[in-house]
């Protein structure tokens, strides 16, 4: 189990014997998601596997490089208003009533164990040496909100638990509308979508169907995670049994409204979200107050 940090291609690389968990911070500075999977050797720079292509209708970000569109490259934790028109990971209502942010790498740190998460439900350790953590510090400058993503790899589980948590550090208060727990960009979306779904005292059935072009989820917005939909789903590839063949797992650690979503975009990438369900969600951050979102799982 180790978490490394390349400076000269800032590449991040969480990995034990069972996965990987490959990161970049992109050249406009916000986070790229590059590989989720069987564990791969570790080298040098992964920047190979970073998708830049020149397509017709694409809002780029450099007007000397239309390859860079952040509406075809896999993101880490993507925000609205920058150029990617799926369902963004982050929203924020500011006075000014734009919804536009763009969170910015300031740093990083890495530690041994897995830090509690206050107030909430949480996976845990027992020992610093079952686990170690990575954490994201980026920032907006001009609302002033920082944002920190928190990665936990442990030693013997081929899991991630993640979570994220935002700081006010502005003179304006700010609304957040959106803040999921997880987000996870896929370079394709040949996928089964497998979901437990059901009704009181019927509870669990599950329902299976193919990822198409266009939004599908389950979630609840009745106040709990509900007897109707689970928040666990898993994408399996189509031949994927019991015995053989690739499947990522997806968990929610928290009872309450919630969305489990995939989206797949016109170019066949797949986006997956998980966290505290949007509709009516609007959590004000006075300067200086902080929220922190629940924690979701993966498990490949």
């Amino acid at each position: 189990m180790e978490i490394v940090f390349k400076e000269a291609a800032k590449t991040f690389h969480l990995y034990n014997d069972q996965i990987s968990y490959i990161m970049q911070v992109l050249p406009n500075g916000q986070m790229g998601q590059l590989y989720f999977g069987k564990r791969i050797h570790d080298r040098e720079d992964f920047s190979y596997l970073l998708e830049t292509v020149s397509r017709p209708m694409a809002s780029c970000v450099f007007e000397d490089n239309k390859s860079f569109s952040l509406d075809h490259i896999l993101q880490e934790y993507p925000s609205y208003g920058t150029g990617d028109y799926k369902s963004p990971a982050v929203e924020v209502l500011q006075k000014t009533g734009s919804r536009i942010t763009s969170f910015i790498y300031k740093g990083h740190k890495i530690t041994s164990g897995k830090p509690r998460l206050e107030g909430l439900p949480a996976t845990y350790t027992e020992g610093e040496k079952e686990a170690a953590t990575l954490t994201i510090y980026l920032g907006d400058e001009p609302i002033g909100l920082s944002l920190a993503l928190s990665y936990t790899i442990f030693s013997n589980r081929s899991a991630i638990a993640r979570s994220a948590r935002f700081v006010n550090e502005g003179g304006e208060e700010l609304h957040l509308t959106t803040a999921m727990s997880l987000c996870l960009d896929l370079p394709d979306h040949d996928y089964d979508w497998m979901q437990f779904s059901g009704a009181w005292a019927r509870e669990r059935h599950l329902k299976v169907r193919r990822l198409e072009e266009g939004i599908q989820s389950v979630g609840s917005r009745r106040g709990h995670s509900s007897h109707e939909h689970n928040p666990f789903v898993i994408l399996k590839r189509p031949h994927t049994d019991e015995f053989q063949g690739e499947a990522i797992g997806f968990s929610f650690i928290y009872s309450g409204n919630f969305l489990a979503q995939a989206e797949v975009g016109s170019h066949g990438t797949a986006r997956i979200l998980m966290g505290i369900h949007p509709d009516c969600f609007d959590w004000k951050l006075e300067p200086g107050e902080s929220f922190q979102t629940p924690e979701a799982v993966m498990v490949y």
